[in-house]
């Protein structure tokens, strides 16, 4: 249990008993409870609990984890931003979810919902808002080889930015926040970024994950190319100035669209067909378990799945042939 200790509407002190499993959560709630505040957790609107949750992690989460969500709060689950909390029903929150679902993806829909329960848990911690959410809809992304991505960006601005990304499986925000002097004796470290928040230019001495801060071998022909960058920064270009060259480049070129961050996908997709263990293709990616690297990263090349459903075909067809009449 902990004592929060804040002040009323006239300025005088109030305190509220705060209990909680530790020690640690019980500060945190303590830390997230309105202070100074004329209005009470119960006498709050729906929008003004998601606002102070933001604020409450602001220096906490990511620069672009809080604009994400301040998105959130500007554009999606608008039907229930006016509700007082004491107001809130669940089937307020299904029809608001019902509601976005008709132009929203269930990532989307899926990533609200889950702003609007990390509030209402702090500020209305007795409600269950528990509703349907969209189920997750399986894409299926066809990849380039990675000869057809390196014809396009070969001699371009940002050959080296997409070779880093699609080699070395950096991050845009990773390629960005590379600077010449991250290289040392044939290696780069990779432990800066920069992001785009809020439309400003964001510089961070880390990296999106913990898992992400990582040290890789430096080819001679990427090492050649970064020799011949005159800045510190390995490119002054922003994240969207990067994409929108990459994209044109592929549209010029009758190459499939992609993301710059599918040129992830593509590497982690080299390292599954090379049959690189899964500890050593996590490390090079910067990620910290088999199931993100297995589910979202790695794909089969269309040539390679034709290969293998050739072969299973043949097989199954030699048994029909041998066993025919």
């Amino acid at each position: 249990m902990l004592l929060y200790v804040g002040t009323d509407e006239n300025g005088k002190k109030k305190r509220k008993s705060i209990t909680a499993d530790t020690k640690k959560e019980a500060e945190l709630l303590a830390a997230q409870y309105p202070n100074n505040s004329r209005e009470e957790p119960a006498e709050m609107t729906v929008g003004k609990a998601i606002d102070k949750y933001i604020e409450s992690k602001s220096n906490i989460l990511s620069p672009t984890t809080v604009s994400g969500y301040r998105g959130i709060r500007r554009n999606n689950l608008q039907n229930l931003m006016d509700i007082k909390l004491t107001d809130i029903t669940r089937q307020a929150v299904q029809q608001a979810v019902n509601h976005d679902a008709v132009s929203l993806s269930p990532k989307s829909i899926s990533n609200s919902y889950g702003l609007l329960s990390a509030a209402l848990g702090v500020y209305a911690p007795d409600f269950n808002c528990k509703v349907t959410l969209p189920k997750k809809q399986k894409k299926i992304k066809e990849l380039p080889k990675p000869e057809e991505v390196f014809r396009v960006i070969k001699g371009t601005e940002i050959e080296l930015p997409c070779l880093l990304a699609m080699w070395l499986s950096l991050r845009m925000s990773e390629v960005r926040g590379l600077r010449k002097s991250d290289v040392q004796n044939g290696r780069i470290i990779i432990q800066n970024s920069i992001v785009t928040a809020d439309g400003k230019k964001v510089e961070k001495s880390a990296t999106k994950t913990y898992d992400s801060t990582r040290i890789e071998d430096l080819p001679e022909y990427i090492s050649d190319l970064i020799n011949k960058v005159e800045t510190e920064y390995i490119t002054e270009l922003s994240g969207q100035a990067i994409y929108k060259r990459f994209v044109r480049l592929l549209d010029k070129n009758g190459l499939p669209h992609m993301t710059f961050h599918d040129l992830r996908h593509l590497n982690a997709s080299v390292m599954l067909q090379l049959g690189v263990p899964d500890k050593y293709a996590m490390e090079r990616g910067g990620w910290s378990t088999t199931a993100t690297l297995k589910s979202v990263y790695q794909h089969t090349f269309s040539e390679e799945r034709e290969a293998v459903n050739r072969k299973i075909n043949e097989y199954f067809e030699n048994i029909v042939n041998d066993t025919g009449d």
